[in-house]
């Protein structure tokens, strides 16, 4: 219960990676607020539910002030809220790409500004940006995702030097892909899904997708206030995907009927 006593904003939080990350919050003893643009997707959660669009400045003021408020100050501010995009360079309009931008990499930053003066007073201040894979090895036919995605490492380490020596922690997940209700809806929409999830679970060395758990795990560690010294990282949850380059496995020979 390392987090009890503290208090903490998650984005994009009613479901998918952000309704496991706010879950895993809670359990370590956290008062968790779940920012998201359509909080009733959050159902009958436990969480303190805040409508935010985190395109949208005076959205972002409003529900972290509430927040804030409403728990008596912040401690953690968890940047999960994102949106996909596919396609090559060519493939999305300036619209598109400004779209996805505003959301992806403007969002965070109109987050955590919104947050910082209640940052500044926590004792254990801590920020987790969600990256991605995509920032760190080129994934065929996510051009803007992937743009956005390594926008928001880079910032995740500028973010860091600038508010470490105000006792602000700034770490970055980097999970692989995952098992959520955007991966599923593309999976939905491939002309043999089952193919496509065969192919992508081999993508990642250990052979399958990333669970949210398991990137809520990632997340925990960096915002715990007993992960003091770690700060200006990106922690890749990605079945080795980013760092591994294994053998292919062997054919198996094919079983002999019984004569």
């Amino acid at each position: 219960m390392e987090m009890t006593g503290l208090s903490a904003i998650v984005t994009g939080g009613a479901s998918g990676l952000g309704a496991a990350i706010a879950d895993r919050l809670a359990g370590l003893g956290a008062r968790v607020a779940v920012l998201d643009l359509n909080p009733a997707a959050a159902g009958s959660s436990p969480h303190l539910c805040l409508a935010c669009d985190v395109s949208d400045d005076a959205s972002v003021r409003a529900a972290v002030a509430q927040a804030a408020e409403a728990f008596g100050g912040l401690d953690v501010v968890i940047n999960n809220a994102g949106i996909g995009a596919q396609g090559t360079v060519e493939a999305n309009g300036d619209d598109e790409w400004n779209r996805v931008w505003d959301v992806n990499v403007m969002g965070i930053v109109r987050v955590t500004r919104a947050a910082l003066p209640w940052l500044r007073r926590s004792s254990a201040a801590a920020v987790v940006n969600t990256s991605s894979i995509a920032a760190t090895a080129g994934l065929p036919e996510r051009a803007l995702y992937s743009a956005t995605k390594g926008a928001v490492l880079s910032l995740s380490l500028a973010m860091a030097a600038d508010h470490l020596r105000e006792g602000i922690r700034v770490n970055a997940v980097n999970p692989g892909t995952a098992d959520t209700p955007w991966v599923g809806r593309l999976l939905d929409s491939a002309v043999d899904p089952a193919a496509e999830r065969a192919a992508l679970n081999a993508r990642q060395p250990h052979g399958r997708l990333v669970s949210a758990d398991e990137v809520a795990g990632a997340v925990a560690y960096l915002a715990s206030p007993l992960s003091g010294s770690t700060a200006g990282t990106s922690l890749a949850v990605d079945g080795g995907m980013q760092g591994l380059r294994l053998r292919p496995l062997p054919a198996q020979e094919p079983v002999q009927a019984p004569a």
